[in-house]
């Protein structure tokens, strides 16, 4: 069962943050998602650092932040958790290949690289944004691709070498209706493997989202599950 706290547009500092507290004190609440961005006047870190780690479903907290780099149990952002499960369902290899994340949000890019390259993944990591100088000849150099950096159709032909996996995650709104990063259409002729925007990497967010959330009830005591094992 959801729980939907609707404030409105001019709610103040205080009000945000009372309703936030008193999700994260009640044990009935396994998961708790602050939508963003919050209006102007709200600090959106003060009300994210108010979030208890184990509830942090959204995985953006610092602490939650800190547990990844750390390599600790935690939960993990849950678009590039979403990236990682498209890469391993798809038999995408990783260990020793050259990938490039452009975008450097905390929450896609730089979760992004860490997760690419921790142990198990082994991949070399390059986080690029729209300031790398020559952008396309860097993401020429990389086996996969993780666009991120919200630009419509920033990533093309001469971007991508001959069967390099372009995975999108850029969202942006146009005349067109919503497009990705990447150049679907051209670039699908030349990648070996290559994601959609929108169908991609979106339901793999709502869906590593529920699986946060199972996560955390498992963390909290509150359900048991048979071999389940939480990755860091």
């Amino acid at each position: 069962m959801s729980r939907h706290v609707e404030l409105s547009e001019d709610a103040t500092h205080g009000e945000v943050t009372e309703a936030v507290r008193d999700l994260a004190e009640d044990g009935s609440v396994h998961g708790i998602l602050v939508q963003l961005p919050v209006p102007a006047g709200i600090d959106a870190e003060a009300v994210l650092d108010l979030i208890p780690p184990e509830k942090d479903v959204d995985g953006l907290t610092e602490r939650s932040m800190g547990r990844l780099i750390r390599g600790r149990v935690g939960h993990v952002p849950c678009t590039p958790l979403g990236v990682m499960e498209l890469l391993g369902r798809y038999g995408i290899e990783t260990s020793g290949k050259r990938a490039v994340v452009i975008g450097r949000s905390t929450l896609v890019g730089l979760p992004q690289k860490l997760l690419l390259g921790r142990k198990g993944c082994d991949a070399t990591v390059t986080l690029a944004h729209s300031r790398t100088a020559d952008l396309a000849g860097l993401c020429r150099s990389a086996d996969i691709i993780i666009a991120a950096a919200g630009m419509a159709r920033l990533v093309t032909t001469d971007f991508v070498r001959p069967q390099a996996t372009v995975v999108d995650v850029g969202i942006s709104r146009t005349e067109d209706g919503i497009v990705g990063d990447v150049d679907f259409d051209s670039v699908q002729d030349i990648a070996g493997a290559i994601t959609p925007m929108p169908g991609g990497t979106g339901p793999m967010t709502i869906g590593c989202l529920l699986k946060n959330t199972l996560a955390a009830a498992h963390m909290m005591g509150s359900i048991v599950l048979d071999g389940f094992e939480r990755e860091a």
